[in-house]
Formats: C-alpha cells, sequence, structure tokens
C-alpha cells in the first residue's frame, strides 16, 4: 500500500509570527507522533531560508492513516492554531509514494537510478 506525503508551507506576517506558530505547534506535532496510527512524520519547521515561513512534512503509512488524522483532534487543533495567527500565503500538496529506496547504495555511493534494485 502506497505511504503519503504531505508537502506544504505556510507564511506569516513576520519572522516573529513564524517563530511563534512554530513553537506553539511543537506539542500538537508530538501528540499526532505518538497517538495518530499511520503518523511516521509530522513536522512544522521554521524554513531557515525564507524568514516568514513554516515548511510541513508529513508521511503517514497509507491514505486510511491520513483520513483519520483529518478526523483527528489534532489536526482541528493545528488548523486553529495556524489559522490564529493569519497566515499571508499558503501552498500544499500530497503525493502517494508507492516505492523508496536509500539515498545512499550499500556501497556508500550516491544512488543515480532511482529504483536499480542495489
Amino acid at each position: 500500500m502506497p505511504q503519503v506525503i504531505i508537502h506544504a508551507w505556510i507564511e506569516f506576517a513576520d519572522e516573529a509570527t513564524r517563530d511563534e506558530a512554530v513553537r506553539l505547534a511543537a506539542p500538537i506535532q508530538w501528540q499526532s507522533r505518538t497517538e495518530e496510527p499511520g503518523c511516521l512524520e509530522y513536522c512544522f519547521a521554521a524554513d531557515p531560508c525564507i524568514p516568514n515561513r513554516v515548511t510541513i512534512h508529513e508521511l503517514w503509512e497509507d491514505h486510511a492513516s491520513l483520513v483519520a488524522h483529518f478526523q483527528h483532534p489534532c489536526y482541528a487543533a493545528m488548523r486553529d492554531l495556524m489559522t490564529g495567527f493569519a497566515p499571508t500565503a499558503l501552498w500544499n500538496r500530497m503525493y502517494e509514494a508507492g516505492q523508496d529506496a536509500p539515498v545512499y547504495r550499500a556501497d556508500g555511493a550516491v544512488r543515480t537510478v532511482l529504483f536499480d534494485g542495489r
């Protein structure tokens, strides 16, 4: 079954607002990571290159666990928290990942063919 990846960003009026949003989001992130079945990664982090941006990375075991997340109190809490900081811009995408491979092969070389079986 394919995993689901969420990649997104949210921009706020300024860096101080972004930093406060990230600070207050940390306990919600931890709760999603530890309490929601199928949550493999859940991270809202300050973008080091764009001072007012939060970059979002989520990895879900499957589509059903992401759908369950959208019904979970953590999702509502995070949505409400971020909305309360009046975002100025938002971009988001979800992807299905049917295959994966390490970036480096067993010999330490960078993989140049994504799924070469080594």
